[in-house]
């Protein structure tokens, strides 16, 4: 039983001896992640040996994680929350932060090479730091303050205080409600996507390395789709992560219904292609494709999903552009 472990090693044997039997379904999947990393917190509070926290907080998952949308090997995406500024505050969490860190990748999950970590004091901070922060990155044009708040609309809450993340996202909603701009900034961040079908209706794959022959499902097939139906989240003031159940709440509204209509089975579609990769050994190797093991049927859906990905984005830019004019 869970319950039962100690360690962060033996939250990694129990992980491994679960891990295999949920590769048939995404969302069995995410759950037992969700598990993994709740269990390696608990562990950090305890390693820590200081007592309750000093104040609510919300430790929170991002990225893949914060998406329901991890496949087998995952890095570490997560940040902290807590309530109350002040300095032996900051001080816990940060510790805290670096310990769960530290157990995570222990337990299997790589550090972010990015260092969005709840170990990093961009990514761990007062409520009140958080707006402060937030507004600088809503206001500053550069891309690596934008791509930040694109990271954080994907933080789901997993411990402690479940309100401050909502709270911090209706904060970014509000605001470009009356700047309108940022969403073309938005846009403009993930505008470039990675070619994927050639002129001739080609699958554009991998010619050199370890992965030549593949498809970079992340950037050529993923990143299209999760980046748009974001956009359209944050515009609409959406708080949900998961780009499937984005897509369920956008196709409510009804100017998005018949353009979305196709794009969720689509996104299952990637996720299935992405559980089918069983035989890696590095995080990295989650996202590439080798298009000789699939047969014509299956090319020729890779080829479709890939298009209706960039027909998306498009459709996403265009929309935006229009509304900033």
């Amino acid at each position: 039983m869970i319950n039962d472990l100690e360690s962060y090693k033996s939250i990694k044997k129990w992980k491994e001896s679960k891990m295999y039997s949920c590769l048939s379904n995404a969302s069995l999947l995410n759950q037992l992640h969700d598990s993994v990393m709740n269990k390696v917190f608990e562990v950090a509070s305890i390693r820590l040996n200081k007592g309750n926290p000093p104040c609510s907080f919300s430790w929170f998952v991002t990225g893949s994680g914060g998406r329901y949308e991890q496949g087998l090997i995952s890095d570490q995406d997560h940040g902290i929350i807590f309530e109350i500024s002040s300095t032996e505050n900051e001080k816990f969490f940060m510790e805290l932060g670096r310990e769960i860190s530290y157990g995570l990748d222990i337990v299997g999950y790589p550090y972010c090479q990015g260092n969005i970590m709840s170990s990093n004091p961009t990514w761990c901070k007062s409520l009140e730091q958080w707006r402060a922060q937030l507004l600088i990155w809503m206001e500053k044009n550069s891309w690596d303050t934008i791509r930040n708040l694109q990271i954080f609309y994907d933080a789901r809450h997993l411990h402690g205080t479940d309100s401050y993340v909502d709270e911090l996202k209706s904060f970014i909603y509000n605001y470009q409600k009356k700047h309108p701009m940022l969403l073309k900034r938005l846009i403009e961040n993930v505008m470039h996507i990675k070619r994927s079908v050639g002129p001739l209706g080609q699958i554009i794959v991998e010619e050199h390395g370890e992965h030549q022959g593949s498809i970079d499902l992340k950037y050529a097939a993923f990143l299209p789709y999760v980046n748009a139906i974001r956009i359209l989240a944050i515009k609409e003031g959406l708080t949900e992560t998961s780009t499937l159940v984005r897509i369920d709440r956008l196709c409510q509204i009804k100017k998005y219904g018949e353009v979305l209509q196709s794009m969720k089975s689509n996104f299952q579609k990637l996720l299935d292609y992405r559980l089918s990769l069983t035989h890696i050994q590095s995080y990295k190797d989650t996202h590439f494709l080798n298009i000789k093991n699939l047969h014509s049927q299956e090319k020729k859906e890779i080829k479709r999903i890939l298009k209706d990905g960039k027909k998306l984005h498009h459709y996403v830019c265009e929309l935006v552009e229009k509304g900033c004019e």
